[in-house]
C-alpha cells in the first residue's frame, strides 16, 4: 500500500485558503492528519447541501436511507485522485455486484471549492469512467467545503503549485455518522468492503424477513483470495438455512409440550376442584 499521505500537483495556482489539519512548513504532519482523521469517527456529517454534475441540488440528510461512501478529490488532479478513483471503481463495482447499487450511495466531493465546478466535476466523472448507477459527484462552495472537510476530519494544505492532502475514502453508516476510514489509494479490497458489508447488512432489524435475509448475507459473505474478490459462500447459505429450520421446529415441538403440560395442569386442577 502507497503511504496514506500523498502529494497530488495541480498546474495552476494554489487556493489562498489554510489548510484544514496541522501544517509544518507547508505541508502536512502525517501522524497529526491521520490522527485528526480517527478523532472524527462517530461523528455524524451535517446536513449541507451541494451540487451535482447537472446543477441539481444534493442535500446530505436525504441520503441517509442508505450508507454513504465518500471520496475527496480535486478536479485538476492528474495523478493521486484518479488512482484512488480507479481503485474505488472496482471497489465499488465488486460492491453492487454483492450487496446490490441500490444498497448504498457513493459520492466524490471536489474538495478544491474554486475550482470545483459542476462542470469541471462532471468532466472528471468523465476522464475517470464513472458510471455506477449509486454514484454522483458533487461541488460546493468554499464555507459548505469547509464544513464537510471539518466533519470527515480530511486534512490538505496548499503548497507551491498543488496540495499536500491525506488519501481518504470515508463510509457512513445509514444514519449519517461515520463508520470507517480507508486509506491510501491503492487500498486491500478487504479493508473497504468489510466495514461496507457491515452497515448494509447491519442496519435492518434481524426479526424480520430482509433483516434476517441480511444477517444470512453478512455471515455467508466470504473473501476469496484465490480471486481476490467477496462472493457468497451458498455452502453456508444452506447451512444456515437449515439451522434456522431446525431451531424452528426444535422452538415448536418445544412450545407444543409446554402447551400440553400447561392444558394437563388445568384440567388436574379442574378435576380436584369439583
Amino acid at each position: 500500500m502507497r503511504r496514506a499521505l500523498t502529494l497530488s500537483l495541480l498546474l495552476i495556482a494554489p487556493l489562498a485558503t489554510s489548510a484544514t489539519a496541522d501544517v509544518t512548513a507547508g505541508r502536512l504532519d502525517p501522524k497529526r492528519a491521520i490522527e485528526r482523521s480517527e478523532a472524527a469517527v462517530g461523528r455524524s456529517i451535517g446536513s449541507y447541501t451541494l451540487t451535482g454534475a447537472t446543477g441539481q441540488p444534493i442535500v446530505l440528510s436525504a441520503l441517509r436511507d442508505k450508507p454513504v461512501v465518500v471520496s475527496l478529490v480535486y478536479s485538476a488532479c492528474s495523478s493521486v485522485c484518479p488512482l484512488t478513483t480507479q481503485r474505488l471503481i472496482d471497489a465499488v463495482g465488486q460492491a453492487n455486484q454483492l450487496f446490490g447499487s441500490d444498497r448504498f450511495h457513493v459520492l466524490t466531493i471536489g474538495f478544491d471549492a474554486r475550482n470545483d465546478t459542476p462542470g469541471r466535476m462532471a468532466q472528471f466523472a468523465s476522464m475517470q469512467g464513472i458510471r455506477a448507477p449509486n454514484w454522483q459527484v458533487a461541488s460546493a462552495d468554499t464555507a459548505t467545503i469547509t464544513a464537510i472537510l471539518r466533519d470527515l476530519g480530511f486534512s490538505y494544505a496548499s503548497i507551491a503549485g498543488g496540495f499536500d492532502h491525506i488519501t481518504q475514502t470515508t463510509i457512513l453508516d445509514r444514519g449519517g455518522r461515520i463508520y470507517r476510514h480507508v486509506y491510501g489509494d491503492e487500498f486491500p479490497i478487504r479493508m473497504f468492503m468489510e466495514p461496507l458489508r457491515d452497515v448494509v447488512y447491519g442496519g435492518a432489524s434481524p426479526l424480520s424477513v430482509s433483516g434476517f435475509i441480511d444477517r444470512v448475507k453478512f455471515i455467508c459473505t466470504t473473501f476469496d483470495p484465490g480471486a481476490g474478490r467477496y462472493r457468497i459462500d451458498y455452502g453456508l447459505v444452506f447451512g444456515s438455512v437449515i439451522a434456522a429450520i431446525s431451531l424452528m421446529i426444535f422452538g415448536g415441538i418445544i412450545f407444543r409440550e409446554w402447551r400440553r403440560s400447561r392444558g394437563a395442569r388445568t384440567a388436574a386442577g379442574q378435576g380436584a376442584g369439583s
